[in-house]
């Protein structure tokens, strides 16, 4: 699959599950590459605001995350390509969380409060 690469910095959201970086209209219109069949972002706009963040911090561009250190090192190895950020600030939902629990997926803050 290619990279899923922003080409208009404006509305840069990050997914807070996966990091993955995309613009408000991507994720609505397309969902998350890596989440969207757990959380369904596709089409709904007050899930993309719940699910995402627009307070992220740093960059990294990964186009094999499963064969770099680098992509297994941000815990995005097994992720689709695309620009991940290295920290997003804010938690999903409790009713997310419960529903990821439900679906045998434990949810790791991106923002480092939960660091391994």
């Amino acid at each position: 699959m290619a990279a899923r690469v922003p080409k208009d910095k404006r509305q840069l959201r990050a997914c807070l599950i996966c990091g993955i970086v995309q613009n408000h209209h991507t994720f609505r219109d397309q969902g998350c590459p890596n989440c969207d069949r757990y959380i369904r972002m596709r089409g709904r706009s007050d899930a993309v605001t719940d699910c995402t963040s627009a307070i992220f911090d740093g960059m990294t561009a990964m186009f094999q995350p499963n064969g770099t250190w680098v992509g297994k090192f941000a815990h995005i190895n097994n992720y689709e390509p695309g620009v991940y950020a290295a920290h997003v600030t804010g938690r999903v939902p409790e009713d997310v969380e419960d529903a990821l629990a439900q679906k045998g997926i434990t949810y790791h803050p991106r923002d480092g409060s939960a660091e391994e």
